[in-house]
């Protein structure tokens, strides 16, 4: 057996045979996650120095993903292949909410002027799946499908109520804290479950505030989190108790009605 690290710092253990492929696939993985808005093209000599591979195995796994339509070949070099499209499509298909929740988020952005998002648990991390922008240039602005710790944050407080104390333990070593972390977080778990919402003010970025609710499946768990962030100079007590109340406004609407997507078979 070997073991290798995983993003939460824990080793886990992998068959021998297995590793050679493990490790080809996040290579692979690694050469994609190159490409991004700021950059759509990449060279060979761009993926050797990303990812520190020789450049007969770059050239090797180029050749791999081209032939399976993840990577698409030019005279400028490398960009996303067609085969991403169709991941890409079936992805939104997924996790794209329904026009009603859309045009729910769509108003609490513009009545509140706040960043709205929804946010779904994936082991140790919250997952973006949906934001409406402030319309003030001074924003806070997560990207769909960006993983943030559940180490801190209005919305992690909500995420981790029904956490198992090993859950949480995790989570508390992925901290800057360490195990001890773990009083802190249920500490913050408890109080929100207690007021129905949660607040944080600088908890993982300096300046940055949030306002974060639960949105319940018919059976009462708690399946996603309703929040509005920004700058903290904008979040004084007294608009956090307005925008608390409005987001469950909202975050019941939502709960009543049901997602078509992503949580769906979580109802």
């Amino acid at each position: 057996m070997v073991k290798t690290a995983g993003r939460d710092g824990v080793e886990h253990q992998e068959a021998e045979a297995d590793a050679p492929g493990v490790r080809s696939v996040q290579r692979a993985l690694d050469i994609l996650t190159l490409l991004t808005e700021d950059r759509p093209l990449v060279s060979i000599r761009d993926i050797v120095e990303g990812t520190g591979l020789a450049k007969t195995t770059v050239i090797r796994l180029v050749q791999t993903l081209e032939q399976c339509g993840l990577l698409w070949g030019t005279t400028a070099g490398y960009m996303a292949g067609p085969g991403l499209w169709r991941w890409a499509h079936l992805a939104r298909r997924s996790w794209e909410l329904p026009p009603e929740t859309q045009r729910m988020m769509r108003d609490l952005a513009a009545r509140r002027r706040e960043t709205v998002n929804v946010y779904v648990a994936r082991d140790i991390y919250r997952v973006c799946v949906a934001q409406q922008e402030s319309p003030q240039p001074l924003r806070h602005v997560v990207h769909i499908g960006d993983e943030l710790p559940l180490w801190a944050g209005a919305s992690s407080k909500v995420l981790l109520r029904n956490a198992t104390p090993a859950r949480l333990l995790r989570v508390a070593r992925s901290s800057p804290y360490g195990d001890q972390h773990i009083r802190r977080l249920q500490e913050w778990i408890d109080e929100a479950a207690h007021q129905g919402y949660a607040v944080s003010h600088g908890e993982r970025e300096e300046g940055l505030s949030a306002v974060a609710v639960p949105i319940f499946s018919r059976a009462g768990a708690v399946v996603a989190v309703l929040s509005l962030s920004g700058p903290t100079l904008r979040f004084p007590e007294e608009r956090v108790t307005e925008f608390a109340a409005d987001l469950k406004d909202v975050a019941q609407r939502m709960s009543e009605r049901g997602f078509d997507h992503p949580l769906g078979s979580s109802l």
